[in-house]
């Protein structure tokens, strides 16, 4: 924000489009307020709500109303839509951008938009709100009103899931060839943050999908013009996306499922070996616990060779135990 700007506290940028010219000026950081008042076109503002004058700026904005105001600056971490007076305002998912790439983590947009503006709000950066704004400085003739601009910031949203999913299916695809390998390795620790973040995707993506669906069902009077033509568009692309986060999700559930089978095959293997050792080193035990007793007229105890004769009643209780390990066929 510039350090000067007053009249828009939080100001990220702020474009004025004119559909009729085909052309979106960018306008400067210490914009005056007869400037957000435009006769053709629409406005579209980014505010930062790190700064604290952006509820105070909101307040005296015309014509938010009261609902829309609160869906601009609250900090709730859940997606919401609501349509009310030809308004349309909520809170999107979308993912957070560092300085140079875009990340995994969460992040929440907020908007509000009638026929002469959109106002987006954030607090930390958002992935999809900057390729919305290259696409709009790249061709601004596309975009014929604020209700455009939505639809393709949910679009670019879209995309960024494909994206993510493409980078899931290689994570998963090395972690599978691990998996079904000859030599069992625990492959969960690595597989866990993948299905944490298919998880969370999966249940953001139904959430905006129900409260879609539900705000294409309000009344007429209360939708703005062309809302239901572009919710069927965006409930569409959602779904699809949807249905591929979900592929994921049983896809990684079942590569879950093999690692535990495997390793409870590997713990069983190593019980069974142990059981077997217990099994042939009982008798020797029993021998030797016979001629370790501290009684009179132990056999052995006179003469020569009495330890190369206990040794054979330990190497015949061996191959006693043996016979019938096989006989019983537990061998």
């Amino acid at each position: 924000m510039h350090p000067l700007s007053t009249i828009v506290p939080g100001l990220v940028w702020a474009y004025h489009i004119d559909p009729g010219s085909g052309t979106a000026r960018r306008l400067p950081a210490d914009v005056e307020a007869s400037a957000l008042d435009i006769d053709c076109g629409f406005l579209w503002l980014h505010l930062n709500l790190s700064d604290t004058r952006v509820n105070g700026f909101l307040e005296g904005f015309a014509g938010l109303t009261e609902p829309a105001r609160a869906a601009l600056t609250t900090h709730d971490t859940h997606a919401s839509l609501s349509v009310d007076d030809q308004m349309f305002y909520g809170t999107l998912v979308d993912f957070q951008r560092n300085f140079d790439s875009a990340t995994r983590d969460i992040g929440w947009l907020h908007f509000a938009l009638s026929d002469r503006f959109i106002i987006t709000t954030r607090l930390q950066p958002i992935r999809s709100i900057d390729l919305l704004r290259a696409a709009v400085e790249k061709n601004a003739a596309k975009f014929t009103g604020p209700m455009h601009v939505f639809e393709t910031l949910v679009a670019e949203f879209q995309r960024g899931i494909i994206s993510l999913v493409l980078e899931l299916t290689d994570e998963l695809n090395v972690i599978e060839d691990i998996v079904y390998d000859h030599e069992t390795r625990d492959e969960r620790r690595r597989l866990a943050p993948v299905r944490r973040i298919i998880v969370r995707l999966h249940r953001h993506l139904r959430i905006m999908l129900a409260l879609m669906r539900r705000t294409a069902a309000a009344d007429d009077d209360e939708m703005p013009a062309g809302f239901e033509d572009v919710a069927q568009r965006l409930t569409n692309r959602l779904d699809a996306a949807d249905q591929d986060v979900y592929a994921l999700h049983e896809r990684a559930r079942l590569l879950h499922e093999e690692i535990d089978s495997k390793l409870s095959s590997e713990t069983n293997r190593h019980l069974y070996i142990l059981s077997l050792m217990t099994a042939f080193l009982l008798p020797p035990s029993l021998v030797t616990g016979f001629f370790g007793m501290n009684t009179s007229n132990l056999p052995f105890t006179e003469g020569t060779g009495g330890s190369l004769l206990a040794f054979g009643f330990i190497a015949g209780s061996i191959l006693a135990a043996w016979l019938l390990l096989r006989r019983t066929g537990i061998l």
